[in-house]
């Protein structure tokens, strides 16, 4: 028989197969996911949770499609963080640090305890992308924060109230639209592709073989 272990979903015992994650777990115990559960393969950031192990003090944080159930396992998701989400207006944004200072004044309110680094589900330096929005080095800060997936844990962490992943998000758009080198046939390319130029090439596409598809991907020619 396949090995059980005994975790608490928000309070309640269950008895769950230790091979399970924690969202296939609470399945497994009942629990119809609504909420909390997107991609189920670690990429949405919509299953950030919270746990702790019997007789351990330290409050840990995962993705529960990613995290394997323990023995002893306190668990509590966070399907939403609420977030401070500014609206600007990318055409007119200034790619400078005062555009930080006007959107996400929080940031500089950081006192550098490191709380957001170490309860990033993704194993980001959060603390350090932060720096780099300090002081406007926006290239830097969207490198830095590039796998994040806006779960959110970090920000429940803080104590300064910064929304870590909201000021990551403008620093690559910012970066993306002002500061990156710019692909210089891709706007006429994206033009042709409105016109319909290639709708006869991508209807062949679609109905080639998937492995056929996937070896024309694999070689195709690939810009310097």
């Amino acid at each position: 028989m396949e090995k059980m272990v005994n975790v608490y979903f928000f309070g309640k015992k269950y008895q769950v197969p230790a091979s399970l994650t924690i969202m296939r777990a609470m399945e497994y115990a009942g629990y119809q996911l609504v909420r909390g559960c997107g991609c189920r393969n670690g990429f949405c950031g919509a299953c950030a949770t919270i746990y702790r192990i019997h007789g351990k003090q330290e409050l840990k944080t995962c993705l529960a499609c990613q995290t394997q159930v323990e023995e002893g396992m306190y668990v509590a998701t966070l399907p939403f963080f609420p977030l401070v989400k500014q609206v600007y207006d990318m055409n007119t944004v200034s790619p400078t640090q005062a555009v930080m200072m006007q959107l996400y004044p929080e940031i500089y309110a950081c006192i550098g305890c490191n709380a957001c680094t170490k309860s990033c589900t993704q194993g980001l330096n959060v603390m350090q992308y932060i720096a780099y929005a300090q002081r406007g080095d926006f290239a830097a800060c969207a490198e830095e924060s590039f796998d994040c997936v806006m779960c959110g844990v970090c920000s429940a962490r803080c104590p300064a109230g910064i929304s870590h992943p909201q000021v990551a998000m403008l620093a690559r758009r910012i970066n993306g639209k002002y500061l990156a080198p710019k692909c210089g046939h891709l706007e006429d390319r994206v033009k042709e592709i409105e016109n319909g130029d290639f709708q006869e090439l991508l209807e062949a596409l679609m109905g080639k073989p998937l492995a056929e598809m996937q070896e024309l991907y694999n070689n195709r020619e690939i810009e310097k």
